[in-house]
This record gives C-alpha cells, structure tokens and sequence, in this order.
C-alpha cells in the first residue's frame, strides 16, 4: 500500500512517501526551487518521492493533504466575525484569496496533480486529517514506543495551537486542545517579530539570541513579569490565555500593536539589520523562560491525562532546541521522541501515516530499538556522473579517492589545520537541519572557527551559535547528558570540566565581547551560557560521517566536530552537486567534498557569476 503526503499553501511545502508503513522518500519543496520556506504546491517533491518510490500518481492508493482547509476558513471567518469591525483590510485581503483558491482547495489539487501526470479518470482516494493530527502522526508512528502521550504545539492549525494526544498501537486519541488565537506559538513569533527577525524563519534566531541576555538582571525578571502580567496568563495544565488588546495577528497585518508593545517594554520594535543590545537579549531570554515553562507544564498535562512513560513531540515549537533540552531534564517523562521535520514540512508525513494507520487501518509494526525516520535522511542522493558533469560544467579540478578512508583522513588533518569544509553525502535531510549529509564542517577547538563560519561562509549574525556532531558513544566525554540525539534538537551543558572560569564582569560584557570569549576547550560549539545543541552521530545510520568524525578523533583526541547545515543566509540547504559547488565558490570556504571527489578552493577556476547571491536570496 502507498500513500503520498502533502503539505502545502503556508510554509515549508513538502511531500512523503510511505510504502506498506515504511517511510520511502520525504523532502521539501524549497529544495528543489531554491526558494526558501517555499509555500507552493510541492510538485518537484512528489516528482521526486514517485520516482524514488518507483510509482505514479494513480497508482497509489491515497493521497493525503495534511490539514482541513474547510475548518480553517470556518476558524477565519469566525475570527473576524468575533473581531470586527477590526481586521477590515485584513479581510479584504484575505477573503477573496481563500474563495479564489483555498476554499476550493481539492480542485486546486487534482489541477496542479494533473500537471505532473495525474489522470482525473482514474481518481486516487484524496484525504485530509486535521493539522495537529498530521502532526501528532508525524512524531508518533516513526517512534520506537509502542504507547506514549502525544504533545504538538504550533503557531495554529484549523482552529488547535497546541494538543495532547495518546497513541498506542495503530491508534491516536486527541485529549485536549487549545484553540486560537490563544497560542504558545504565535506569542514566540509575536516576539520574534518584535526583536527584528522574520516570523516562521527567524524564531531559532530568538533562541539562540536568548543566552546572550543577563540571567541575574533584574531586567530579565521585570519583562517575565510584564510578559506574565500583562500578555499572558499561564494555567497549571499549560493552558494559556493571550490578551488580544496587545496582539495583531488575528485580523490585522503584523503579529502585534507596536506603540502597546513599545510602551510596555520600554524599546522600538527592533528593525531587522539594526544592532543588537542589552535590552533585545534580555527581552529574548524572557520569553524564552516563559516558552519553558509553559512546554513543561503541557507534558505535566499529558503525563497525568496518559500515565505513559514516553513523549512524542511535534510542531514548530518542537524545533525550540533550548525547551526541549528542559523538558528532558525535567523527569517528566522517561524518553522524549522528537519529530525531526517537526514544523509545516513533517505535516506531509504525519498525513500519510495517518491515513495508512487510522483510514486504512493497518498493523504498527515497532522497531523498539530505534526510531523509523532512518536518520531523516529521506531526500535525493547523487551519482559519480552527477558530480563530474557539474565539474565540466564549471571546469573545475578535483582529486577522486577510490577509497573513502583514504578521504576521510585527509578531510580530517584539512579540518585539524583550520579550514572550513562543505561535506555533501549521500541522501539529503528531511527537515530544518543539516545532518552530516549537506553540512559544512569545522574544527570545534579553534576560538576563530564561529567568527569565520557566520562572517565569511553563512554571512549571518555574528551571535548565532554553531553545533557540535558528536560520536554516539562520545557523547557523555564532552555534554552533561548521555543519551541521544540525532536530530539536533536537544540543547544540553558542555561538560563542567571542559569550561573556563569567566571573569566576575563578564555580565556586563557587551555581546561583541561575550561571543568571543573563550569559555571552553570546544570553543566555537560553546555557546554563551556554556550550551550545546548535540547532534550524536551514529555509525548505523550515517556511516561515512561517523567514519569522518572517528578519524578527526584519531588525529586530534576529539570526537566532536562543527557542522552548520551548507547554505548561506536566506538560502535553502543544497541537494545537488551544482548546489554545492555554486555556494563554494560564492564563499571563503575552503574545500568541499561531495560524494567521494574533494574540491580545493585554491585550484579552482576564477567564478564568474552574474547573480549576486544577496540579490538571488531574500534575506531572513
């Protein structure tokens, strides 16, 4: 039995494929378009889940689409109905949109089907599960766990913005829902938007701006109160209550009243290149505490209505690294499964297990030694001829290694020698991060090494931290935690032994002076507050990363290397070899290795390219 997933029409547009339960292919739109967060119809995705699946369109047995469009437009018009006569331009905008296309989405989507080869005579069964059942499916059915509470939180699905489920077995059972426009999402976005960086991109910006905020500030204290006092009312179940007096979002044009939110935090909404001070990181950590707390208490929530020992998370606060990192430590549950496509994109995926496990039922079959997502690496892969076409395409000069330890030994004394390294492998990810399939690479103890990646390769904000991939079983020698984390989405403290002592001022550094102090012997995966977002590396799943990785520890002593997923700021991650190469020569990066060929800057052809990569790429 295959069923195709799709998510589409909002952001981070995506298909998958499933197989008899088996997850075959999944990718997002944007990587085929070079559209960031691309929100159109996915048809480079399932073209490429078809081919890889060996199927057509009618030959499967369902297609899925990940949400209800009819309960949305119900949510819609109640909402300015409840508002008005507020939100008058917002509705003149959006009405005619929805009654053009999204009200008669299914048509839509057999018209856009039917331009990738569909045949309308043979219709396929065409479903649509709820949001956050798509998204409670997506972290649920691919988990190691035969019973477990299920907690998704986002921005909004139809009417939900966040939902407690138990699966057990083939089954999901939705227990609770909180409804819009209350909604732990959209205030993280509100201050997301509020702090200068684009809502539904820029919120992992927040998070890694929230540690360079003063923890023992009685600042930080007064906007939690404010937040508390003044937005938002947190229940004990984690249910909350947002004071829409200060918030746009439901009928307007922007996520909050501006001159309501300047006066009661005493600053400017903060443009998006304008400089970063005290006050925005201080304001940062605030809500992120608030965030904190309210994800803790909703799996307090979903312990007692569940008694399971197991969670399973999704949604796009899922990918708070930070939170999840606190939930863990909490105790409150015994495991955490985290989604790795946890945003708009896994939605495609949790509408085809939906539809395989609870429309058809059929038989969950558990791997209970690990999860079913194989390492997310779901996407296209490359041949030889791939990447010696690209080569004479740009003419360009490459040593080809017939045996890949030969490689892998001399990636590793490039990156011990303080080079930045491109590292493309295999099957892309499927997801937000990068995973040792489409990274680039560096040397985690050069102090240099987090300046050079954001300024010179990304060309992004100097505050934004870097990740450590880390041997599997290493894990313990270098993070205060010692289970796992494939999908980088678990934040934890550097080993105590490993840090520096700060000095006694270093509170009132100024962010320039904190990011470049040097806090740890891993200084460049070390973030302000001595954190680490993990990734483990484990040879089952990713053999010739782990295989890099274990030949860098040989070398150096250090099981841990750098990786930032390979794009620049306002790029999608690359899929093909011309991808890779294109941003290589487009940055100071030094080498970059693609399959089993290694591509030296220095004895590269001159680049000539007439598109100016800031001009291709909006900025996000």
């Amino acid at each position: 039995m295959k069923i195709l997933g799709i998510s589409a029409f909002y952001h981070d547009s995506a298909a998958a494929l499933i197989d008899n339960g088996e997850i075959v292919a999944a990718a997002q739109e944007e990587r085929f378009t070079r559209k960031k967060h691309d929100p159109n119809f996915p048809s480079n995705a399932i073209n490429y889940c078809l081919e890889y699946g060996g199927t057509t369109l009618n030959e499967l047995d369902a297609i899925v689409f990940y949400d209800k469009p009819l309960l949305k437009f119900e949510r819609l018009l109640e909402t300015y109905y409840t508002f008005a006569p507020k939100g008058i331009k917002s509705f003149i905008t959006a009405i005619p949109v929805w009654i053009k296309e999204k009200m008669f989405l299914k048509r839509l989507i057999n018209e856009e089907l039917e331009k990738i080869g569909y045949d309308k005579k043979n219709p396929v069964k065409l479903l649509f599960p709820e949001h956050h059942l798509s998204h409670a499916a997506s972290a649920f059915y691919p988990s190691p766990y035969e019973k477990a509470a299920i907690l998704t939180i986002d921005g909004v699905g139809e009417w939900a913005t966040a939902s407690i489920c138990s699966g057990e077995g083939n089954k999901i059972s939705i227990l609770k829902e909180l409804r819009f426009p209350h909604s732990l999402g959209l205030l993280y976005s509100a201050f997301t938007y509020f702090l200068g960086f684009k809502v539904n991109s820029g919120e992992y910006k927040l998070m890694g701006l929230a540690p360079y905020g003063n923890p023992s500030s009685p600042e930080v204290d007064k906007y939690v109160e404010t937040i508390k006092k003044d937005l938002v009312v947190i229940k004990e179940d984690g249910s909350i209550w947002l004071d829409q007096n200060y918030f746009d979002y439901a009928t307007g044009l922007k996520m909050v009243r501006e001159a309501d939110w300047e006066r009661l935090f005493g600053m400017k909404t903060r443009k998006p290149e304008d400089p970063l001070e005290a006050h925005h990181c201080n304001l940062g950590l605030a809500i992120q505490r608030v965030t904190e707390e309210v994800v803790v208490k909703m799996a307090q929530e979903a312990k007692r209505l569940t008694g399971a020992d197991y969670l399973c998370l999704a949604g796009g606060v899922a990918l708070n690294c930070v939170s999840n990192g606190k939930l863990q430590k909490s105790g409150v549950f015994k495991e955490v499964f985290i989604q790795p496509a946890a945003g708009d994109a896994g939605g495609a995926l949790g509408a085809a297990l939906t539809a395989y496990y609870i429309y058809f039922d059929q038989k969950r079959t558990i791997n209970y030694t690990q999860d079913a997502m194989s390492g997310s690496y779901l996407g296209p892969t490359f041949s030889d001829l791939d990447v010696e076409l690209v080569s004479k395409k740009y003419k360009a000069a490459f040593k080809k290694f017939d045996n890949f330890d030969e490689l892998t030994k001399e990636v590793s004394q490039i990156l011990a020698d303080g080079n930045v390294v491109g590292w493309v492998q295999g099957r892309m990810e499927f997801g937000p991060r990068a995973l040792g399939a489409r990274s680039i690479l560096g040397d985690p103890r050069n102090a240099e090494m987090q300046k050079k990646l954001n300024v010179k390769i990304k060309y992004r904000e100097s505050f934004r931290p870097f990740a450590p991939s880390v041997l599997a079983e290493k894990v313990g020698e270098y993070f205060d935690f010692d289970g796992i984390s494939p999908y980088m989405l678990l934040v934890h403290p550097v080993k105590e032994s490993r840090r520096k002592k700060l000095p006694a001022e270093f509170d009132s550094f100024d962010l320039r002076d904190k990011l470049y102090y040097l806090r740890s012997d891993l200084p460049s995966i070390t973030h302000i507050d001595f954190s680490a977002r993990i990734q483990t590396v484990h040879k089952q799943t990713n053999p010739r990363y782990y295989q890099l990785i274990q030949d860098f520890e040989k070398l150096t002593g250090y099981g841990v290397i750098v990786n930032t997923s390979f794009n620049v700021r306002g790029e999608p991650i690359v899929s093909t070899p011309n991808d890779a190469y294109r941003c290589f020569m487009r940055t100071e990066m030094d080498y970059l290795v693609v399959g089993n060929y290694l591509f030296d800057k220095r004895q590269q052809p001159e680049w000539q390219d007439t598109d100016n990569w800031k001009e291709e790429f909006v900025l996000d």
